[in-house]
């Protein structure tokens, strides 16, 4: 079975700031570039990138050719999951016997997103499911969420104040370092910062008048990449048990991830409680709340111990590789015995949820 013999990522950059000026080849290349020489790859057969935003035209090919290989690149569109589904995907070529060594992660610019234009009108947004579904925008989504289950947006900045104290903390004890390549002058995550509570509860609903999801609980765009080295079994690392991607509910995007868990451990044989190490995208802490609430996992030490997405910024492509490479500092970085189980799961627009178990071998 395929394993992840490993894994780096950028540091996450704010929209407009540290990476504003770097586009996604050069940040994809420097993370394949990584990974490639972590796992003493001189080539690879292919390359997979999760791409959710970006200008088209195959980043996945146009960052193999500038990180020197001549691998094919496919670029993979599963939206916020996108960086997970391309793990999957290489994962899966790897078991197929198609392919002896590859690639997988994801990228996104938030910063050199293009605008988008239908026509001659410019429109905000792509569709995510068409009619008669329900299309809202995930912002609404959230809300709309936040109303159904009664969640306090008290209970939600909660959330968010402990994902940036939980990057906080893992940057000054230096948890991200040998998960990480540098690229420009960026030296960390740019986003994650101290929030005042009394001050959050003066913030205004970001995306419903009078809401509950305001600035604080919704990840911000990002700038960054990830990539994972992925090889048949036999190499120490994280081997790939089981993956599920499920279809559900498109007016109920954010609740993907319970479909997802319950199949990929259902398909695994295994339970919840056997894994040790957990990374959700919590692209909303409305979503990370009803997630974890569903699973029987509220406040569950397990999951984005060192802070998840809405510390560190969002850059919607990548967020889901992130989340492997962060399982892999977790459990292999950090000397994890073999068998410890790890998983890694993450919603996206159109009522989608991906996770992927893993395992690790020594």
């Amino acid at each position: 079975m395929s394993v992840v013999v490993a894994a780096r990522r950028t540091w996450i950059g704010v929209t407009g700031r540290g990476h504003r000026r770097v586009d996604e080849t050069t940040l994809a290349a420097a993370v394949l570039t990584a990974a490639a020489r972590d796992a003493g790859l001189h080539a690879v057969d292919d390359v997979v990138l999760g791409n959710a935003a970006g200008h088209g035209g195959n980043v996945a090919r146009r960052a193999a050719l500038a990180a020197g290989l001549t691998a094919p690149g496919v670029t993979v569109d599963r939206q916020c999951a996108s960086g997970l589904a391309a793990v999957a995907v290489g994962a899966a070529l790897v078991d197929a016997g198609q392919a002896a060594a590859v690639l997988p992660g994801g990228v996104e610019s938030g910063s050199r997103a293009p605008a988008r234009a239908h026509g001659v009108l410019a429109y905000d947004r792509a569709s995510f499911a068409p009619p008669p579904w329900a299309d809202p925008g995930l912002g609404v989504a959230a809300d709309r969420l936040a109303r159904d289950r009664g969640t306090s947006r008290a209970r939600q900045h909660a959330w968010a104040v402990r994902s940036h104290e939980r990057v906080r903390t893992a940057h000054a004890a230096g948890r991200f370092a040998t998960e990480t390549v540098a690229v420009g002058a960026l030296d960390r995550d740019e986003h994650a910062r101290r929030l005042d509570p009394p001050l959050l509860d003066r913030l205004p609903g970001a995306f419903v008048a009078g809401g509950s999801v305001t600035a604080a609980s919704a990840a911000p765009v990002g700038d960054g990449a990830a990539a994972v080295a992925v090889v048949p079994g036999g190499a120490p690392g994280l081997r790939v048990r089981a993956v599920a991607t499920c279809g559900t509910d498109p007016s109920r995007p954010m609740l993907g991830p319970v479909a997802a868990v319950r199949a990929v451990c259902a398909r695994a044989g295994v339970t919840l409680d056997d894994v040790a190490a957990v990374e959700l995208v919590e692209a909303f802490a409305v979503q990370a709340l009803a997630v974890t609430d569903d699973l029987g996992a509220a406040d569950d030490p397990r999951w984005n111990a060192d802070g998840g997405t809405l510390g560190l910024g969002h850059p919607f492509g990548a967020s889901g590789a992130v989340a492997v490479v962060r399982l892999f500092a977790r459990l292999v970085t950090a000397g994890a015995p073999a068998g410890t189980l790890g998983l890694a799961t993450a919603a996206a627009a159109g009522g989608l949820g991906v996770a992927l178990l893993v395992e690790v071998v020594r």
